[in-house]
Parts: structure tokens; C-alpha cells; sequence
């Protein structure tokens, strides 16, 4: 349920008041916390229902991050659920401008060897959902320069082992950067990750 992905959020620190909004897709639109909202003392009721064009559908007020959302349903079919927060690691690394690069194997569970840095623009505008949207091709995540991140996944409780994941993995990067130059995988490293994660979890029933 997302308003539960929404509380578990602000319960491990990745949104921190009102730094982050969450969202699920609905038939013709979607759900979205409201503008100005934090997961403490945030209700069912609280939650904004509206369209992709941003028709409100009940009393609510949208985020104001709510174009990008919107964009993110329009541009892949496949996403169900989107986080977006400003989590610490994530955060950091959007303000160096840089990509997350293909320093762990795990980076592939977003689509691709590395997680996109999308430029600066300002929040809640038309032009930050186009480039979210642009640097998040092939890939299901993307940083935000000098913001924060940005995923999508097929439903909340997928959408949260991402975030988590993601945070974990910016977290590590940094920490391999003030230690020394990390490593990156090479091309026939990474088709070998991919190669085994087509067998990797458990075996359907």
C-alpha cells in the first residue's frame, strides 16, 4: 500500500518532512502525497488523487512534484509505484553532478551499468520531469543534480527494497571515493553479472 511505503520511508530517515513525495498509478491517473506533506500525520484522506494531465479528483493538493510523476507513467508503462527523496547518499552525489558508475554489480537491478545524474532544474517544473524522464531511458532510477533521486518500480513494496538499495549504493560509492579511486567493472564483468542474475532468487512454483 503506498501510503505504508510512504510512513516506512520517513521512518528509516529517507524522507525527512516534506523532502519527498511518493505516488502510485491508478487507472487514468494516479495517488500522491500532498504538497507540502511529511509521512508523519499523513492520512489515507491526505493522499491526492488526479490525473496525468492533473485534474484533481478529490480535495487534496498534489505534490508539487506531481508533473514528474506524471511524466515518469506516460514515458514507461511499467511502472506502478515512484519514490522520489532527498536521502543523504543520493543526495550528495546528484551535488557532485556525477553518474553513479558501474562500480558494483548491483547497479544492473536499475536497468543498466550505471544510474544517470539528470542536470539542475527547478522543482516542480515541466522541465524537471523532461529531464528526469530523458536520463532515466533504459533505467528505472536517475539522480537529480543538487536535489535528490527519483525510481520507479511495479509496486510499493518493490519501489521500497530499491530506494533502500540505491541509497545503500550511493552511500558506498562515496564511502570507496574517499578512501582511494574504486574500480569499475568492465563490460564483460557486468554481461556476466546480468548473465547470472538470470538465474538468480527463487525458483518459480
Amino acid at each position: 500500500m503506498m501510503l505504508d511505503l510512504y510512513l516506512t520511508l520517513g521512518s528509516l530517515g529517507l524522507i525527512v518532512g516534506s523532502a519527498g513525495n511518493v505516488s502510485e498509478r491508478t487507472d487514468g491517473g494516479m495517488i500522491i502525497t500532498p504538497s507540502g506533506g511529511a509521512p508523519e500525520g499523513t492520512v489515507q484522506n491526505s493522499l491526492a488523487r488526479i490525473t496525468l494531465d492533473g485534474t484533481c479528483l478529490n480535495e487534496a493538493t498534489p505534490s508539487s512534484e506531481w508533473e514528474m510523476h506524471a511524466a515518469i507513467y506516460r514515458a514507461f508503462p511499467d511502472a506502478g509505484c515512484i519514490v522520489h527523496t532527498h536521502a543523504d547518499a543520493c543526495t550528495a552525489l546528484a551535488s557532485l553532478h556525477e553518474d553513479l558508475p558501474p562500480f558494483h554489480y548491483m547497479l544492473l537491478e536499475f536497468g543498466g551499468p550505471n544510474i544517470r545524474c539528470a542536470p539542475y532544474v527547478t522543482f516542480g517544473t515541466p522541465g524537471l520531469a523532461a529531464v528526469a524522464v530523458e536520463a532515466m531511458r533504459d533505467r528505472s532510477a536517475c539522480l537529480l543534480a543538487n536535489h535528490g533521486m527519483i525510481l520507479y518500480a511495479r509496486d510499493p513494496r518493490h519501489a521500497l527494497t530499491r530506494t533502500r538499495l540505491m541509497e545503500a549504493l550511493c552511500r558506498q560509492y562515496l564511502l570507496a571515493r574517499s578512501a582511494g579511486t574504486p574500480k569499475l567493472l568492465s563490460d564483460q564483468e557486468l554481461d556476466a553479472a546480468r548473465e547470472r542474475f538470470k538465474s538468480y532468487g527463487p525458483r518459480p512454483r
